[in-house]
């Protein structure tokens, strides 16, 4: 069982790098804790989309979960909002292996999905997963590419259906042909942009989404 909960809160980034916190999600089962937040790192990039009164200051996935009833009573102490779903994870490219516990050498965005009114959940799957992944995967310097639909909430909160996750260059943060992979040609960077957007619009991520720049930590708890 996969796990993801979006996080608020001015000491998340002590909070989440601490030991007792995984010794606690270990006891519930937990393989792996995945931390993605805000930090000094990616201090320097842009904050691109929010619909939140406030910004996401971090993102946690578990993998693995054995006790999902658990997971929420031990998160909320240290955070002051924090919003939970059960999700499901396609890897269409996936992610460089890190040492436990060691920031990936990347810039992590993180995309906060919604399905527009005029779409079905079905039609909108389609559209993302099946038509759009090999635009996006064709048309940036991706290092990874994690799709995760959400399958049900785990607390109250906004409706989100799906989170996102794409790994890029450090370099992507300031140079946008680090970003789209157009090896500083501009008229290649231009052509880039204008497939992904045009391909971005058929499912509805123009619009109504978060995106959330940050640094990718994995705890390997087994």
């Amino acid at each position: 069982m996969k796990l993801t909960y979006l996080l608020w809160g001015a000491e998340l980034k002590t909070n989440l790098h601490d030991g007792e916190l995984r010794r606690a999600l270990a006891r519930c089962g937990v393989s792996e804790l995945q931390v993605n937040i805000r930090d000094e790192y990616v201090a320097g990039a842009e904050l691109w989309f929010c619909t939140y009164d406030t910004p996401v200051d971090a993102i946690v996935t578990l993998r693995g979960v054995e006790e999902p009833d658990h997971i929420a009573a031990i998160l909320r102490p240290l955070a002051d909002r924090l919003d939970g779903f059960l999700v499901d994870e396609l890897t269409p490219l996936p992610p460089p292996r890190a040492d436990s516990g060691t920031r990936a050498e990347a810039l992590s965005r993180i995309a906060i999905l919604r399905i527009p009114p005029a779409m079905t959940r079905e039609q909108w799957l389609e559209s993302w997963i099946g038509d759009h992944t090999p635009v996006a995967l064709a048309n940036q310097a991706s290092l990874a590419y994690i799709q995760n639909p959400v399958l049900a909430p785990m607390t109250p909160g906004g409706r989100v259906d799906a989170i996102v996750e794409e790994l890029f260059p450090m370099a992507a943060m300031s140079d946008p042909h680090a970003y789209w992979g157009s090896d500083g040609d501009d008229a290649e960077l231009e052509r880039r942009c204008t497939r992904m957007l045009d391909s971005i619009s058929r499912f509805g991520a123009d619009r109504d989404l978060d995106v959330i720049p940050t640094s990718r930590y994995v705890y390997s708890l087994r």
